[in-house]
Order: C-alpha cells, then sequence, then structure tokens
C-alpha cells in the first residue's frame, strides 16, 4: 500500500499490488505487439487491438484509482468516475466491501480500497489493531478486517478518519451539516467511449484476423 503525501496537505492512497497488476498488463501487451510485428510485420498491426485493450484496463482499472485526502473533503477516482465528498457531507466511514464514504443520501466506494474479505485478518499483528482513530472501533474495541491497517481499505480508512477526526476537534468541519452539503459526481465519459471503442476493434480484430 502507497500513502503518498503531497503539497497543500494532501495524501494519496494508492494499493502496491494495484501497480503490479498494472505493470503487468502493460508487459504482457508490449511482449504481443512485439511478437506481433516481429511474426506479421507492420501489416498485422490493427489485429493487436486485444493487447491494446488490456493495456488500457490496466491503467483503468489499476494506475488511476486513487484515494485523494484533502483538508476540503475525499476524493476517489474511480474506473469511470470522480467523486468529491466534502466533510461536511461525511457522516460514516465503512470497510465492510471497499472504502465506503456515507453521507445522508448516498454511500460512495473507492475502487482502490477494496476489503480483504473474511480471510483479512489472518495476517494481522497486534500492531495492526492499536493506534487507530477513534471512530474505527466496534463494541468492545472490536474492528473489522477491512479496518486493519495491513489491508487496501483499512489503510485508506485510517487517512480519511485521521484527517476527519482532526478538522472536527479543530472546529474546521461541524458535525450535522451533511444535508446541506453537495457531493460532486463526475463521469468520465471519454473513458467510457475508450472502453466501448477498444471492445469494438477488439472483436472486430478477433474475427477479422
Amino acid at each position: 500500500m502507497s500513502r503518498e503525501p503531497h503539497a497543500g496537505n494532501v495524501e494519496i492512497f494508492k494499493a502496491r499490488t494495484s501497480r503490479l497488476f498494472a505493470w503487468a498488463c502493460w508487459a504482457i501487451a508490449a511482449f504481443g505487439v512485439v511478437v506481433t510485428l516481429v511474426a506479421a510485420g507492420p501489416g498485422a498491426l490493427p489485429g493487436t487491438a486485444p493487447l491494446l485493450l488490456v493495456a488500457f484496463i490496466g491503467w483503468l482499472l489499476f494506475w488511476r484509482p486513487v484515494v485523494v485526502v484533502m483538508d476540503s473533503g475525499v476524493r476517489l477516482e474511480n474506473p469511470y468516475s470522480t467523486v468529491e465528498v466534502p466533510w461536511d457531507a461525511l457522516v460514516q466511514v465503512d470497510t465492510r466491501y471497499a472504502l465506503t464514504l456515507m453521507t445522508p443520501r448516498k454511500k460512495y466506494s473507492a475502487w482502490a480500497a477494496p476489503a480483504p474479505g473474511i480471510w483479512g485478518g489472518r495476517n494481522a499483528r497486534p500492531e495492526h489493531l492499536r493506534g487507530l482513530p477513534g471512530t474505527t472501533y466496534g463494541p468492545g474495541s472490536s474492528v473489522r478486517p477491512g479496518d486493519l491497517k495491513n489491508t487496501d481499505s483499512g489503510a485508506a480508512a485510517v487517512l480519511v478518519r485521521t484527517r476527519w477526526q482532526a478538522l472536527v476537534e479543530s472546529g474546521r468541519v461541524e458535525p450535522g451539516r451533511a444535508e446541506d452539503a453537495t457531493v460532486a459526481v463526475t463521469v468520465g465519459w471519454f473513458r467510457v467511449a475508450a472502453t466501448v471503442a477498444l471492445a469494438a476493434a477488439s472483436y472486430w480484430a478477433v474475427f477479422r484476423y
């Protein structure tokens, strides 16, 4: 898991495994294109559309998604959308299936921070349970597998909950104003179109070649 501090008191979370998957997709695509060129020449390039789709999917699903924690709120960069949740709109942080930001009207999940599942706690150590923000703990100081520091959802949740708690305690965020806050959701239509175009080109390449 990677927590990258940036200028302006901004922290970015991206799972290290996501980067590895992205590089694997790019390596497979690059190797396939090179082999195609060597074996069949430039004329076979249109048939490499499925490889280009693999490379694009590697970027879309594994490289692009991040969780950005700022003083103004949390931004979720998901494959096909960007969600901006201001702190005033946040009422709860959940990690049952993924890092999920709960607002009065809707909940928003982070593609970049999935929960580990029912077996996520098997590698937990005592230090993964200690020092978490107060809102993490349930009855009897219980902790969900998705809240553990060594998981993607847990590491991202620590960043969000820590900043949220600090802003509330400093008076910069006022609890109880969630109903008046606005969450901005932007759909990445270019990414949608690129996916459709590459999928169509891949279908044509498979049946044409």
